[in-house]
């Protein structure tokens, strides 16, 4: 049978006797990232997936699909495990009969941070953003840190960059409590809404989650904090007011952090003035648009500026700021003059946020979108709400759920999130996308697709064919 990976904290990792690792899953954006870092900290890395990986992972080798095979052929010492993989899968058995450690994602990545001046930055929504805007900040001030994000980011070249400087920054995953083996220097929390109803039962739960990540740093460490988000309120309320110091950012003055004076650009981008505990520092101009960008930005420079790096310098290198991949990402234009967007969005504050931004960036174009629901749990619980989010589009379509190794529950399939719109939504599916809209769309619409999963490729062949 494989180890068993018991509760969070409860798993002593030991990779400084370990010279080689293999990597299940190895194609995904977390473990792709973790690959490349493993890498340049000297291990022989392997990997495996189940199709070919989308991000570069250079000379590492990679076999597809998954197979115990891999166990004799490359020896692993640790085999390094995807979320997505299960412990019953054969390849896993196989190593763990054989004397190979079973180790998360998380608690691989979480021996090197911890062993830094880490920055870790979590949060239901915004964490990707976040981390990208806090890597490029600290890269392009000169301090070398390591970075790890859960997606490409353009203006880094990576997903991935091994430093030799004393920070990690570190994009952190609520969605399995993995988050809480990590013990920042600097811990950020975005927000704290409910979302991973298969591994939180109740709001509740979520927010104790957080209190413990955000009482676990490092003594005397800070914990910056969303004050805009109820959650993150609460998170607040109920955490150590002694561990060390709490910054809170926001809308207006009163905050640690505070954004006010407002200006969404015309073409995209938004400004705003900062504040900083009440003395103004200056103006805040960002090429990627939405307010929910502008707190992005403010966790970022606050947790930059308690590493020494001052607002001008962050400010400065924030105005270049392009976006991560995947986030309001612009794909091209067809000959006719149809926008074609994608985003990630698929939490329905998350879905709202990104239609809100695009309407005002293009509020003279018809907004279509195209969403996949990703996870059968998910969708059963917020089908009304994403079909309310939803309902700020001209047109939407849905497609079938991305399971993500989920199996159908009552009430979990797109039909659901149909039925709760009164019909407003209508059901697509990736064979019939590529026909419905070609006769849908008119020169000059936008088209967005959205979601977790593989969405995005109806938005590429659209583009590719027209």
């Amino acid at each position: 049978m494989p180890q068993k990976i018991l509760g969070v904290k409860s798993f002593p990792v030991m990779l400084k006797n370990i010279n080689r690792v293999h990597l299940m899953g190895i194609g995904g954006a977390g473990m792709s990232a973790l690959a490349v870092l493993l890498k340049d900290n000297g291990l022989q890395v392997s990997g495996c997936d189940l199709k070919s990986p989308h991000y570069d992972l250079g000379s590492i080798p990679v076999e597809i699909p998954h197979s115990q095979n891999h166990i004799g052929k490359f020896k692993p010492e640790a085999l390094i495990l995807s979320s997505a993989v299960s412990r019953d899968n054969p390849e896993v058995i196989y190593a763990a009969q054989n004397g190979v450690k079973i180790l998360s994602r998380a608690q691989a990545l979480s021996y090197m941070f911890n062993q830094s001046e880490g920055i870790g930055i979590a949060g239901t929504h915004g964490k990707t953003t976040t981390s990208s805007m806090t890597g490029l900040i600290f890269l392009k001030a000169g301090m070398n840190p390591t970075v790890y994000v859960g997606a490409n980011v353009p203006d880094i070249g990576a997903n991935a960059v091994s430093g030799s400087g004393r920070q990690f920054i570190a994009e952190l995953d609520e969605s399995d409590g993995t988050f809480e083996l990590f013990t920042p220097q600097a811990a950020v929390i975005t927000n704290a809404d409910w979302d991973h109803v298969d591994h939180y039962p109740t709001r509740e739960a979520v927010i104790e989650a957080f209190v413990r990540f955000a009482d676990g740093r490092k003594e005397g460490g800070t914990l910056i904090l969303c004050g805009e988000d109820d959650g993150a309120s609460k998170v607040f309320d109920m955490c150590s007011k002694t561990r060390g110091e709490i910054l809170r950012y926001g809308f207006g003055k009163s905050y640690d952090w505070g954004a006010y004076d407002i200006t969404k650009n015309h073409g995209g981008g938004i400004s705003c003035r900062v504040s900083h505990h009440g003395r103004e520092l200056g103006t805040l101009t960002l090429s990627v648009s939405g307010e929910h960008n502008i707190l992005n930005a403010l966790a970022a420079v606050s947790a930059a500026e308690i590493f020494g790096i001052d607002f001008g310098t962050s400010s400065e290198i924030l105005r270049g700021f392009h976006g991560s991949e995947r986030r309001m990402q612009v794909k091209g234009t067809t000959s006719d003059n149809i926008l074609v967007m994608d985003d990630y969005a698929h939490h329905p504050s998350e879905i709202r946020a990104t239609l809100e931004a695009v309407k005002g960036i293009y509020p003279e174009r018809r907004l279509v979108v195209v969403y996949q629901p990703h996870r059968f749990t998910r969708t059963a619980i917020f089908a009304g709400d994403i079909a309310r989010s939803l309902s700020l589009a001209d047109k939407a379509y849905i497609l079938p759920v991305y399971s993500a190794g989920e199996k159908e529950a009552p009430h979990s399939s797109s039909e659901e999130v149909i039925r709760m719109s009164a019909g407003k939504i209508k059901a697509v599916n990736f064979d019939d996308a590529d026909l419905l809209l070609k006769a849908e769309m008119r020169p000059g619409d936008l088209l967005l697709t959205m979601g977790a999963g593989d969405v995005y490729r109806t938005g590429e062949k659209f583009l590719t064919e027209n």
